[in-house]
C-alpha cells in the first residue's frame, strides 16, 4: 500500500495511541509445542496450561533470563512430572516458535505507517536467538521489550510500569495485544489499553475496533 507522506502524517495524527505492542508466540507467531505440552502434563485446555505456565517458578526464571536452559528443562520435568528426559524436552521446546503466522508480517508493515509498532514478550534467550532472530519481521519492532532481557513477566505489574517508563508514553496511549486473558488484564490493571487477539485476523479486528486501522 502506498501513502503519501501527507497522508502518512494525517493517519498518525489522527491515531489515538503513541505505540502498538504485540505479543509474539499466538498473535504473529505460530507455536507449535502447546498441545504436545498440554497432553504431556495431562491438562484439558490452553487456557489452564498458560496460567500454570504464566506461574511456574521454572519458567518464570528461564523467562526473567535467571536460568540456562538446561536448568530450565530439568526443573520443568521435576515440576511437572513429564516423562520424558529433560534433554528431549529442552530439543521439543527448542523449536515451539515455527515462524510468522501468514499476513504477519504485512499487518505489522502497515500498522507501522500509521504508529510506532514493537514488542512485548514473555519469551528466552534460546527463542530470542535459534527462531525471532531470524525472522524479518522481529528486526521492525522498534521498541522490543521481552522478558528476559528485562528481568520481569507479563501478567506482573512491575513488566508493564517498566514498559511504559522506558517507552516514554503514558500507559493509556500503548494498545497492546496479547493472546492470553491474565496478560491483557494484567496490562489493564497498569492503565494500558489491551485487548485479546489471537492470531493475525483477531490482531487485525482490534486494530480497527480500536482506530489505528480502517477497513
Amino acid at each position: 500500500m502506498n501513502v503519501t507522506p501527507a497522508q502518512q502524517y494525517e493517519a498518525m495524527t489522527s491515531v489515538p495511541f503513541d505505540l502498538v505492542l504485540f505479543d509474539l508466540g499466538g498473535v504473529l507467531i505460530e507455536l507449535s509445542g502447546v498441545g504436545a505440552m498440554r497432553d504431556l502434563a495431562g491438562i484439558s485446555s490452553d487456557d489452564e496450561l498458560w496460567e500454570r505456565w504464566l506461574s511456574c517458578p521454572w519458567v518464570r526464571a528461564f523467562e526473567r533470563g535467571e536460568c540456562t536452559a538446561s536448568e530450565f528443562a530439568a526443573g520443568m520435568v521435576d515440576e511437572w512430572k513429564l516423562s520424558v528426559p529433560a534433554d528431549a524436552f529442552l530439543e521439543a521446546f527448542r523449536i515451539w516458535p515455527v515462524g510468522p503466522m501468514p499476513g504477519a508480517e504485512a499487518l505489522v508493515a502497515e500498522v507501522a505507517e500509521v504508529v510506532a509498532v514493537g514488542c512485548l514478550s514473555n519469551t528466552n534467550s534460546l527463542h530470542t536467538e535459534e527462531r525471532f532472530s531470524e525472522w524479518g519481521i522481529f528486526a521492525t519492532f522498534n521498541p522490543r521489550f521481552l522478558s528476559h532481557e528485562l528481568g520481569v513477566l507479563k501478567p506482573d505489574r512491575d513488566l508493564f510500569d517498566r514498559v511504559a517508563e522506558l517507552a516514554g508514553f503514558a500507559p493509556e496511549r500503548i494498545l497492546f495485544l496479547d493472546d492470553n486473558v491474565i496478560n491483557v488484564d494484567g496490562a489493564r490493571a497498569a492503565g494500558f489499553t489491551a485487548e485479546i487477539a489471537r492470531g493475525v485476523d483477531e490482531a487485525r479486528d482490534a486494530l480497527i475496533a480500536a482506530g489505528v486501522l480502517t477497513l
